[in-house]
């Protein structure tokens, strides 16, 4: 099996108790590399080399980050395909989802590289006369990024761009379930120009590897993507040393369909919103709440579109199988526990019968009825194909059931009344609302993030992740009156 070691200060560097963890092929459930089982003096290793980095990097001007960043972006375009062929075969996508989340990570590094020509401050006024005031942006330091499997190399260009063009070293903890990619990333960072130290990978798990880089105390950011009982402890360990923390948490996102609603697309919106990369996404919408007068009538045609989904790894499927043994469990478990607990199963819930998906990971579509709202699986995310349906009596219950939960990441609704529409928008507990779309779909211009627990108030991608990753410094002088 390919073996895939760490990436410190410029080279692939082995793990120090020479460890390794098996990674399993999602499609086939057959062993298929061995990623570096990193210890906590392999992840001070990186930090080691971020720091000695970090002062010819970060004095340089953003405008020359930029361009080297720039050529990072070539390098991706150029290997586009590589990178589009690792994601499919280590996470298990068709490969026409592969390739566009490929395309989103690009153009997130493009947008992040012409930042380095602007990277603003303001001007600002002053009460004494003759003083002169603004305010520049500051590199933070080193930034530890902990990234999950579920979209990988996004996860990694959304963490990784915007760190560098502030001036920031990085430390990247892989996931254990997408360890080539990020290796494949980390080389051509080096390709790029990117000086050695300046980005550096560890492989291996949470814990110690990960936890490693919230404790040290060099490490001035913590970004993480993943579960919000990790990310409750990241803020409490790295806010007990003042270490700045931006946290994209979880999602149990409601999806809204009026009886007003075009109901071919919301059927199909609904669809990618709860099925698209196997439901493995934060902002999945995991329940749809139907007005009761067109429930029927919606959940008829919504069952036919999910019965009529393809699994599977080639260009003619709608979606893989979810990462690994231990997530494949849990969701069969749930599918059971919800049940138990008086849920009707309207179609899916098992695993596929075709013999040619037995050892891999797959679950079928699963739709599930008759759910009370405060049900573990109406409330709690799940990181699967699987969706809820509720009925509601107006847009009052739905918005009253959309904000039932400790999270608040996104939501959708799906009307023709603009009152209606704005009326849920501007009040459903969510950091992204949308309407007639889906309940995904955020743009490397665009902020996202959540509220609750879904996150801790921090927004990344956008310019809004600068304030994540620089410090701001108010500059003014005081001039004296007069021509000299």
């Amino acid at each position: 099996m390919k073996t895939i070691p760490n990436w410190i200060n410029g080279q692939e560097a082995l793990p120090e108790k020479g460890n390794w963890l098996d990674k399993f092929n999602p499609h086939t459930g057959l062993p298929m590399s061995r990623g570096a089982d990193s210890t906590s003096v392999d992840t001070h290793r990186a930090i080691d080399a971020a720091g000695k980095a970090f002062p010819v990097w970060s004095s340089m001007t953003p405008v020359r980050r930029g361009q080297i960043l720039a050529d990072m972006v070539t390098l991706m375009k150029q290997n586009s395909a590589e990178l589009a062929e690792c994601i499919a075969v280590e996470t298990g996508k068709p490969p026409h989802d592969a390739v566009g989340e490929v395309n989103g990570a690009i153009l997130q590094a493009e947008f992040f590289a012409g930042e380095g020509m602007r990277l603003y401050g303001r001007t600002l006024t002053s009460a004494m006369p003759g003083k002169q005031s603004f305010t520049v942006r500051q590199p933070r330091g080193i930034a530890g990024l902990i990234v999950p499997a579920n979209t990988p190399i996004a996860n990694i260009a959304w963490k990784t761009f915007p760190a560098l063009i502030c001036g920031n070293t990085v430390v990247m903890k892989a996931a254990e379930d997408a360890p080539e990619i990020a290796h494949i990333f980390a080389r051509l960072t080096k390709e790029s120009g990117i000086p050695d130290g300046v980005f550096n990978v560890i492989q291996g798990r949470g814990l110690p590897a990960g936890a490693a880089i919230v404790e040290d105390g060099r490490v001035a950011i913590i970004s993480f993507t993943g579960s919000t009982g990790v990310g409750r402890w990241i803020a409490e360990v790295a806010g007990r040393r003042l270490a700045r923390v931006s946290l994209e948490l979880g999602g149990k996102n409601p999806f809204v369909v009026c009886d007003d609603a075009d109901l071919e697309r919301a059927v199909h919106w609904a669809s990618l919103s709860a099925f698209s990369n196997a439901g493995q996404r934060c902002a999945a919408g995991s329940r749809i709440l139907v007005f009761r007068q067109i429930y029927d009538e919606f959940k008829n045609a919504f069952i036919s579109r999910a019965s009529g989904l393809k699994l599977g790894v080639t260009t003619d499927c709608d979606l893989g199988p979810v990462i690994n043994q231990r997530q494949h469990r849990n969701v069969l478990t749930a599918i059971n526990g919800a049940v138990a607990d008086g849920g009707i199963v309207l179609c899916g819930g098992k695993v596929p019968v075709d013999t040619a998906l037995a050892n891999g990971y797959y679950i079928q579509p699963t739709v599930i009825d008759g759910l009370r709202a405060e049900a573990d699986l109406s409330c709690q995310e799940l990181f699967g194909p699987v969706v809820t349906l509720h009925p509601v009596d107006g847009i009052r219950e739905a918005l009253k059931l959309a904000n039932t939960t400790e999270y608040g990441l996104t939501a959708a609704i799906h009307t023709q009344n603009l009152d209606r529409a704005m009326y849920f928008a501007q009040n459903v507990r969510a950091g992204v609302a949308n309407i007639n779309i889906g309940t995904f779909g955020s743009e490397p211009h665009m902020p996202f993030g959540g509220f609750g627990a879904s996150g801790n108030g921090s927004r990344e991608p956008g310019i809004e992740a600068l304030d994540v990753y620089s410090e701001l410094k108010n500059i003014s002088v005081l001039t004296q009156g007069g021509m000299y």
